[in-house]
């Protein structure tokens, strides 16, 4: 019996040691981790923007006078030649010779800018059938197998633009044409001696009222805003963005939109201007922007409207097979950077080489392969060599 009891206080002293010995033993620290992937990845640039009507005309009021009520409401629609507003001439005493004098000079004017518009359009118009001509070469070329498709892609941008272009020099011909008429009237209406007709403002374009900026009757001066006209289907994005990043924004850049409301768009950058301008951040800081002028490229614009706030993603850089990992899993060490690899359990340093960020994903470079996993958010407990479970 005795060596039974015996043998019960060895196992039991064993198992006693044995825990101990368990309890000292350092346990492996839980981390998140996360493997390193090669695929696609997209380097943007992102910022609030803004859409804007394209081409917008400002009605104002010819000759001073009294302002019958304008009926029009925002979002109505108009045709060319649909009435506007009328005016009553004020008094004829009121027409010196100097304002007569004037009055025959806006139309020296008018007449001038008609010209010019006339001029654009017929640019416009030769840039847009040599555009039309190229793509139909380049199409020719690329099914001979002599161009990358890539080009036809980007003639059809090319043509794309220089269609709105001239749509937009057409467009600012009829304004201009409309300005022409209004002061021939003006001035008419200003060498009677007599009371003068009621002068009828029609809309020299075909669209929709985006603003009433006058809609009251009352007495109005020469030159007074009255009603802001434009097509709400002809929109564009602007988007400020700071000049170091502006530098890498080329004109036909693919350009994500969302953020508004509704589903993600597509778009493309038209022009990057070249003038910067002076603004303060909301920390109080000077920074120099450039406006960035984006136009679309897929459909669903037409929910949009003029003035709505979007998130703009400017394309500025796509790789195909990238090896990246997400950014929370490097950090500096000394003068490079580094990461914790797992392996056999254990958290491992490796320095690494990194390349591009895109949002929360870095691109590695050197000292790592696909499918390693790394740490993620290492905290000052994981060293090299420790032990490591994954979560």
């Amino acid at each position: 019996m005795k060596w039974i009891r015996r043998l019960i206080l060895i196992v039991t002293a064993a198992a006693a040691l044995a825990a101990i010995v368990l309890a000292l033993l350092p346990r492996p620290i839980a981390v998140d981790a996360a493997a390193a992937i090669s695929g696609p990845m997209t380097v943007t640039i992102d910022e609030l923007g803004r859409t804007r009507v394209k081409d917008r005309y400002l009605v104002s009021a010819p000759l001073g006078g009294v302002l019958g009520r304008i009926e029009l409401v925002p979002g109505d629609a108009l045709d060319t030649g649909k009435v506007i507003a009328r005016i009553t001439p004020s008094a004829p005493p009121l027409y010196d010779a100097r304002t007569r004098a004037e009055l025959a000079a806006r139309i020296d004017i008018a007449r001038a800018g008609l010209s010019q518009a006339r001029s654009f359009a017929e640019r416009a118009a030769v840039a847009d059938k040599f555009a039309e001509e190229e793509l139909a070469r380049i199409q020719v070329l690329a099914e001979r197998a002599a161009l990358a498709r890539h080009e036809v892609e980007r003639a059809q941008v090319e043509r794309d633009s220089q269609r709105k272009m001239r749509e937009s020099a057409q467009f600012a011909v009829r304004a201009a044409e409309h300005q022409v008429a209004l002061a021939v009237r003006s001035l008419a209406s200003a060498q009677k001696t007599t009371q003068g007709e009621e002068l009828v403002i029609e809309s020299p374009i075909k669209g929709r009222v985006l603003r009433v900026l006058r809609d009251d009757e009352g007495v109005v001066a020469p030159g007074t805003p009255l009603v802001e006209l434009g097509d709400p289907a002809a929109l564009e994005v602007v988007v400020e963005v700071l000049t170091s990043d502006a530098v890498a924004i080329s004109p036909g850049a693919a350009v994500g939109i969302d953020g508004w409301g509704g589903a993600p768009l597509r778009g493309r950058v038209v022009r990057v201007e070249p003038s910067a301008v002076t603004k303060v951040s909301a920390l109080g800081l000077e920074e120099q922007r450039v406006t960035v002028v984006i136009e679309p490229a897929s459909p669903g614009w037409e929910r949009l409207g003029d003035g709505f706030r979007v998130e703009a993603h400017i394309e500025v850089w796509r790789g195909e097979s990238v090896l990246q990992v997400p950014a929370s899993a490097v950090f500096r060490h000394g003068e490079s950077w580094a990461l914790f690899v797992v392996t056999e359990g254990k958290a491992r340093l490796r320095e690494v080489k990194l390349g591009r960020r895109a949002g929360r994903t870095v691109q590695l470079e050197a000292g790592l392969t696909a499918g390693e996993q790394v740490i993620l958010h290492p905290s000052d407990r994981v060293t090299d060599e420790i032990g490591v479970r994954i979560r």
